[in-house]
């Protein structure tokens, strides 16, 4: 009996792993072409700058999402921390490293209250939200004040704001908080 059993067993293993297979592959197959690759990016990046109010230039950007989130300008230099009831709770000009990551949505995935930045500079209340080419991307604040421009020979991806400005921060981006890119 214990040979039947193991041919049965063996039988049903394979119709099994036949079957997970066939169900993969028709998931694979129906996946829509607008969904996202990147990890941590819900959408295709997108080169359309979002509209903004020229008569307030510090006004959080329409198209900017939707619900509590932080939204990062590339081409503003800006941050604005929006609340769940999209209210504006503070807004502030950022530095950015010397690469930028592509416009989506991204999660805070890790936090460390003080590092040594790529550049050399010690830095505090780093709010890490994603990755380009092993570059980590992230807002944080000098310890010593200072906001230097990025030096272009070092692959860096701090985004620099002011003590004052990472301690909100701090405050406000816990890990899965959503953070917006937006050009």
């Amino acid at each position: 009996m214990a040979r039947g059993s193991s041919a049965f067993v063996a039988a049903l293993t394979a119709t099994s792993l036949a079957a997970v297979g066939f169900l993969a592959y028709r998931a694979q197959a129906s996946v829509p072409p607008d969904l996202g690759s990147r990890p941590g990016a819900s959408a295709k990046p997108s080169a359309t700058k979002a509209p903004r109010d020229a008569s307030n230039p510090t006004a959080l950007p329409s198209g900017s999402g939707t619900g509590e989130r932080v939204v990062y300008s590339l081409d503003d230099d800006r941050v604005w921390l929006v609340s769940a009831g999209d209210r504006v709770e503070n807004t502030f000009p950022v530095t950015p490293g010397s690469v930028d990551p592509a416009p989506g949505t991204y999660a805070v995935t890790s936090r460390s209250q003080q590092v040594t930045g790529t550049d050399g500079t010690l830095v505090e209340h780093v709010v890490r939200f994603t990755g380009v080419g092993g570059v980590v991307i992230g807002f944080s604040a000098a310890v010593d004040g200072a906001v230097p421009a990025p030096d272009p020979a070092v692959r860096t991806g701090g985004i620099r704001e002011s003590r004052v400005d990472g301690e909100t921060m701090w405050m406000f981006a816990t890990i899965g908080q959503k953070v917006v890119v937006i050009r």
